[in-house]
């Protein structure tokens, strides 16, 4: 026989529910109406319905869920429920309600339901600062690869590995730039930093076969005797690929546990998610300083050499008068000095300033960087591989001798000396491919 228990008093009575517990509702209900997307509205609609049905004992809240239960209305006032959600914390979701005033926590991966912010100036200047890299490099590889006497010679072997990373820095790193600005991808840390670590690959390499190219030209002019068995094809390849290899893995450092927490707004910002002390100590000092000094060293040294081997070639004039010969000493060396001083102005003022302002950041957080100038040093140095062309390639006269005869219609080269006299850089004959030689001062004569 079934006995009938008595009913709970409490569950008989219609009791009003606590400010706080309506509050915890309230800010449950804007959170995730402004996070939900229109095709989960049906979802939503049915949960809501659901919902009026439990919380039928108050009217205000069962009124407003039913009203917006429905998979139209909600569709149709989902703005509403975003700017509520956006409303300062004086302001209710419900209407004319008694609710305490809550502030809705931000939707997960997004930043309150706002677009990316895009920084136009400074996208339109990537983009052309990657359209030049990547042209410019790929006229480097395809003239030096359908050349069969610039194929032959070791140092353009190191100008195709260069110009290959800066059009990699220009095709990936740059668009990877461009989304890092935009806060992409959103809420998806390991391929944030996966793109991160991508853009520092790149820039890093494209470094590196800066500092492949002085090591070449350094045992060119100053050891030419051990240069064949040094700069052998297979040694030169070698050093190639562990200059890729190397900055492969400084660039995925990071990766390895080397970052800052996924940040809380879930945007992919490289400031944000890229440890400072990696940047300032690790890849400024370690990575870019001892490069630079490396090199400082190096062409100082090729100077030394051939400011030496210039004169040594002008007292072999004898039928020069003495003040013309050295006037044209004066002349070669003053050439290659402004030659050795470009490619370094170059390589420092492209990369400097960037690391001077992450350096500045670490040692002086609260210091105020205006964001416009921040973005700028960024784009300088993406620029370094729009100008390594210029400044290592295009100014050759053997480049440009092959260059016309791969396109003829496009190319005008200077005039060369006349045979049998000396070129500009007092070391090789005019009469030869300078890069035929390995006694040529520098990439860029």
């Amino acid at each position: 026989m079934r006995r009938d228990l008595p009913r709970c008093p409490t569950l008989q009575r219609k009791s009003k529910p606590s400010s706080h517990a309506l509050a915890v509702i309230n800010n449950l209900l804007v959170t995730w109406l402004s996070c939900s997307s229109l095709e989960t509205a049906p979802h939503v609609s049915e949960a809501l319905r659901l919902l009026s049905q439990i919380l039928s004992p108050v009217p205000a809240v069962s009124a407003a869920l039913m009203e917006y239960g429905d998979g139209g209305a909600l569709t149709a006032q989902r703005g509403t429920w975003i700017n509520m959600a956006r409303a300062p914390p004086t302001t209710n979701a419900f209407p004319n309600s008694s609710f305490p005033p809550v502030t809705p926590p931000p939707c997960p991966g997004a930043s309150n339901g706002s677009l990316p912010g895009l920084d136009v100036p400074y996208f339109l200047t990537e983009t052309v600062t990657a359209v030049l890299s990547v042209a410019g490099n790929l006229f480097i590889c395809t003239v030096i690869l359908r050349d069969r006497k610039l194929r032959a010679v070791v140092t353009n072997h190191f100008l195709v590995s260069l110009a290959a990373a800066d059009i990699l820095v220009g095709a990936v790193a740059i668009p990877c730039a461009q989304m890092a600005d935009a806060g992409l991808p959103r809420g998806r840390p390991t391929l944030c930093l996966l793109m991160l670590c991508t853009l520092l690959i790149f820039t890093q390499a494209s470094v590196f076969g800066l500092l492949a190219i002085a090591v070449e030209r350094y045992i060119s002019i100053l050891k030419p005797f051990q240069y064949p068995s040094l700069m052998s094809p297979q040694n030169s390849l070698l050093v190639i690929l562990s200059s890729w290899v190397l900055a492969t893995f400084i660039g995925a450092l990071p990766l390895m546990g080397w970052h800052k927490p996924f940040p809380p707004d879930g945007q992919c910002k490289f400031n944000a998610f890229i440890e400072d002390t990696f940047e300032v100590y690790f890849k400024f000092m370690a990575c870019m300083l001892v490069p630079l000094a490396i090199m400082l060293v190096l062409y100082g040294r090729i100077f030394l050499e051939a400011k030496r081997q210039i004169r040594k070639v002008a007292e072999r004039e004898v039928e020069v008068s003495r003040q013309a010969r050295r006037r044209r000493v004066l002349h070669k060396e003053l050439r290659l000095a402004t030659s050795l001083f470009i490619i370094l102005f170059c390589f420092a003022f492209c990369w400097l300033p960037l690391h001077v302002i992450n350096t500045l950041q670490l040692v002086c957080p609260g210091c105020p960087i205006p964001s416009p100038l921040v973005l700028a040093t960024i784009v300088l140095s993406h620029a370094n591989s729009a100008i390594n062309p210029v400044v290592y390639v295009f100014r050759m006269r053997s480049f440009r001798q092959a260059f016309t005869a791969t396109f003829p219609c496009t190319w005008h080269p200077l005039p060369t000396s006349a045979p049998g006299k000396f070129s500009a850089s007092g070391l090789t004959p005019s009469n030869r491919l300078e890069l035929a030689s390995h006694n040529s001062p520098l990439p860029g004569k």
